[in-house]
Parts: C-alpha cells; structure tokens; sequence
C-alpha cells in the first residue's frame, strides 16, 4: 500500500504533519480500492466488522462494515484529527454541536474530516449494509466517551487505545 501523501499544508491544531484535506483524500483513495474489490469486506450481523489497512506512526486507516442498526458511541479521538469516506451505503453521523446534537446523513462516496474535539456517533438505521474508510492521525491513542445531559456533554470515560487495536 503507497504511503499517505503529505500536504503542503501547515501543520494544524495535532502533533501530525497530516492536514484533514490530506486525510480526507487518503480515505477517498482507498474507498475507490474498496470499490474496486481491493480489500475484502465482511458484514457481520453481530458486531461492526473492521479491519487495520494501514498503520504507521502518521496515520492508522480502518474499513468498517455497518450492518442494520449497527453505530459507535458518541465519543472522540483523543488528540487526533480524522476523515471518513461511505464506500456504499448511508450512515448517519450525529455530532455535538457545541449546544446540542445535530445530524447528517453521509451517502455513498462522501466525505468529511474532523479535527481535535469533534464529539460524534455514527451509525447506520438503513435497512442495506454500509461500509466506510476512517484515518486518524496521529493513530489513534485514546478515546473518550460522552453522554448528553441537560443539554449539556458529559465525559463518561477515557480509554487508551493499544496500536493497531480496533476502532471503538
């Protein structure tokens, strides 16, 4: 697998010479392999399958399959900054606003970056199975966890992140 392509870009607000546009474009690429039949992907009705497609001391990159009413738990990525592509599918990503909880619906072949302190759940309530590519960069470290009371974001829990461990 080529190695991530570093931006011109200045760093950004993370300890990684990656900017969100680079990651953005990284996830985009490997979607297309994906889509090209590349890199296998199994949906299991159980739990969310992933699977390490890279991993280096800039970046980590996952593949994701969402079956039926399968999401992650509102949290973020310690001090890293990431990107997500929807290789097919839909997933909805439900973000802390600042104020409150907001929405959107991510469709096949869109992207988004998400820099330090994005606050998030993602999940997919569609009937057809979603598979997606997520970066992080620095790798992942450690993740916290949040519950919304009264309007306000709550801290539930941190966890370390052991290298090449699994996307929570």
């Amino acid at each position: 697998m080529e190695p991530a392509v570093l931006s011109h870009a200045p760093r950004r607000l993370a300890p990684t010479p990656l900017a969100l546009a680079d990651l953005v474009g990284l996830t985009r690429r490997i979607a297309d392999e994906v889509r090209a039949g590349h890199h296998p992907v199994v949906v299991d009705p159980e739990r969310r399958w992933y699977q390490r497609l890279q991993g280096d001391d800039f970046v980590d990159v996952w593949l994701i399959s969402w079956a039926t009413e399968q999401a992650a738990e509102l949290h973020d990525h310690g001090g890293s900054i990431g990107a997500l592509t929807v290789v097919s599918g839909s997933l909805v990503e439900h973000r802390w606003g600042g104020d409150q909880m907001r929405a959107r619906t991510l469709r096949a072949k869109r992207s988004v970056g998400f820099g330090l302190g994005h606050v998030h759940d993602v999940g997919n309530p569609a009937p057809a199975p979603a598979v997606s590519v997520h970066a992080y960069s620095p790798p992942l470290s450690a993740m916290s966890y949040y519950d919304v009371d009264g309007g306000r974001l709550r801290r539930t829990r941190s966890e370390l992140v052991e290298a090449g461990e699994g996307v929570g």
